[in-house]
């Protein structure tokens, strides 16, 4: 059984989408739940349960994208005893502990292809089989399913989001709800504050309201409640408004940098007196001095010169023909 959890919210894009759940919730046909992260997909299939005519029978819920296909498949379709080691005992799926009541998939795209394929034939039929097991199993439930990706461009089995997608609620984003980031915040820095077991909250200062409402929120509404709660809870004076909204909680620290690996020094060259031949004749006294130092430090061995040089042996030998070094190594 489910009790109705409010979504607060006054915005056009959140009433439409209320009135979309309401018009939708009767129906016994699966639903897709289109959002990003933290738009309260979940809260969304409860309503959607609780206005439907199974609101007094079991709503289950399960993240597909939390569990790895062998654990999600044993616990959606449930297993018989000997399926695999450990297997002791038959263990009841999912969808039999929710037998005329509702399922919630969330993350849906995330389940295997051999899970979505067990799953279509429980939308069509209703039926399954146990992990390990041939007795096929009859359910009646309503499949209410959530994601944040577009499963039409991925690899998702196109004829089972066919049918998941009878209709789809779009969740919007906290940033498309226009006047709702006060309306939240205000619901969740009392509940703070009822939390911490202080009479009242003071309110938010204009620039603290004006921080929040500038906020791009990319985490959504999940991302708002944490920021509340988090800056309620660390606020100096309760009795006064709070005024430090607290967005990263990480602050100023950063990861250490990744020190590169020391690399050999190159010998260093010898001492090179200004010359009267200008830039280029500087430069090339550095070179070949350079050379020299090099050769006399691998003691004339022009491999190991070349790699303290970080040159290849042909290089080195140009240029040591180029300052006329070749003939005396």
């Amino acid at each position: 059984m489910v009790e109705l959890t409010n979504i607060i919210g006054e915005s056009p894009a959140i009433q439409a989408m209320l009135a979309h759940v309401s018009a939708l919730a009767p129906l016994q046909r699966p639903v897709l739940i289109l959002g990003e992260r933290g738009t309260g997909k979940e809260l969304i299939a409860n309503r959607l349960t609780f206005l439907s005519p199974r609101w007094n029978r079991p709503f289950l819920t399960i993240n597909c994208g939390s569990l790895s296909e062998s654990v999600l498949d044993s616990e959606l379709f449930g297993h018989e005893a000997g399926a695999f080691t450990g297997a002791i005992r038959r263990r009841a799926s999912r969808f039999e502990l929710a037998d005329g009541g509702t399922v919630f998939l969330d993350e849906i795209g995330n389940a295997s292809q051999a899970v979505q394929e067990k799953l279509l034939r429980v939308i069509e039929y209703g039926a399954f089989e146990r992990v390990g097991g041939n007795a096929t199993v009859q359910v009646d439930v309503r499949i209410i399913a959530g994601t944040n990706t577009d499963l039409r461009h991925t690899g998702f089995r196109a004829d089972l989001l066919d049918r998941l997608a009878f209709d789809v609620i779009l969740a919007p984003p906290l940033r498309e709800r226009a006047g709702d980031v006060m309306l939240l915040a205000r619901h969740f820095a009392a509940r703070m504050t009822a939390e911490l077991g202080r009479n009242f909250f003071s309110g938010f200062t204009q620039g603290a309201a004006d921080r929040l409402i500038a906020h791009d929120w990319p985490g959504n509404v999940r991302e708002l409640r944490n920021v509340v709660e988090r800056s309620v809870y660390r606020m100096d004076d309760p009795a006064k408004p709070l005024d430090d909204i607290i967005l990263d909680p990480f602050g100023t620290f950063s990861a250490p940098s990744v020190m590169p690996s020391p690399t050999p020094s190159l010998p260093a060259p010898a001492p090179v007196p200004p010359t009267p031949g200008g830039f280029r004749e500087a430069v090339n006294d550095y070179e070949r001095a350079l050379l020299q130092s090099a050769l006399g430090e691998a003691r004339f061995s022009q491999k190991h010169a070349a790699t303290a040089l970080g040159l290849s042996y042909h290089q080195l030998r140009g240029l040591l023909k180029k300052h006329g070094l070749h003939t005396s190594v």
